[in-house]
């Protein structure tokens, strides 16, 4: 037609009944990848930057150290985009922060980790959680809800558990969005809005008082699991060693 053609019904019901064919045959084709690897190809992987810039230096030094002259390429993403890659197979192994969400991908938990809400040192919110009268001054669940947010972009790990962990209480749109933790550090440090990061990417911060923690108390259920995730039956041996460094 004028528009272009479309199958007919006989045909979208082949294309129904191939897609599983299709699935089996690039499950196959990896998991003969995985038995025939003698691990000595380059291991291609992907980590959202929270795992990236914190705990991925120290397991690659491990790695390269167990396997002299292994060749690893790293690359920083978003655990969406993490979860691509390791779906299309442009990674042999991926780290993300966030539960598994796609069909086809398998993973195990390696470490854990936890958010905390960040402010400058001179915020008014940096004294929450002092004991005054007898009483805690904790920050409640509703009054982070109801305050605009320094927060990483939609699509990270770090933002998905913020937006599950408020979403009883409706929260307000962020005060602005930014694409790396660097960025909504620098942003907090430098005005007056809070920001949610993770306590690996501001542990240097927090240590030398460029910024101060408020304290939510048990309200709010910030902790979160970082996994290895990969498709297929297993992870090629070389991801296999790197996922062994990173549960020790």
């Amino acid at each position: 037609g004028p528009r272009g053609s479309a199958p007919t019904p006989m045909g979208r019901a082949i294309l129904a009944a191939a897609v599983p064919l299709f699935d089996a045959a690039d499950a196959f084709h990896h998991d003969v990848d995985v038995l025939t690897s003698d691990g000595t190809a380059p291991l291609r992987v992907s980590a959202s930057l929270t795992v990236a810039e914190h705990l991925m230096p120290g397991w690659l030094a491990t790695y390269r150290r167990l396997h002299p002259g292994a060749e690893v390429g790293l690359r920083g993403r978003n655990s969406d985009r993490v979860f691509d890659e390791v779906l299309s197979g442009a990674c042999d192994i991926g780290f993300v922060e966030t539960p598994l969400s796609r069909k086809n991908l398998h993973g195990t938990v390696v470490a854990d980790d936890h958010l905390v809400v960040i402010v400058a040192p001179d915020q008014p919110w940096a004294t929450r959680g002092s004991t005054e009268g007898g009483e805690q001054n904790r920050l409640t669940a509703a009054e982070l809800a109801a305050t605009p947010l320094v927060l990483r972009e939609r699509g990270s790990g770090t933002r998905a558990i913020l937006d599950r962990a408020l979403a009883p209480w409706n929260p307000v749109p962020p005060a602005v969005e930014l694409g790396s933790n660097a960025s909504v550090a620098a942003t907090v440090r430098a005005g007056q809005e809070p920001g949610v990061l993770s306590e690996l990417a501001v542990a240097d911060a927090l240590a030398h008082g460029d910024l101060a923690v408020v304290d939510v108390g048990d309200e709010l259920d910030f902790s979160r699991h970082i996994r290895a995730v990969w498709r297929g039956t297993g992870p090629l041996r070389a991801a296999r060693g790197l996922i062994r460094i990173a549960s020790s």
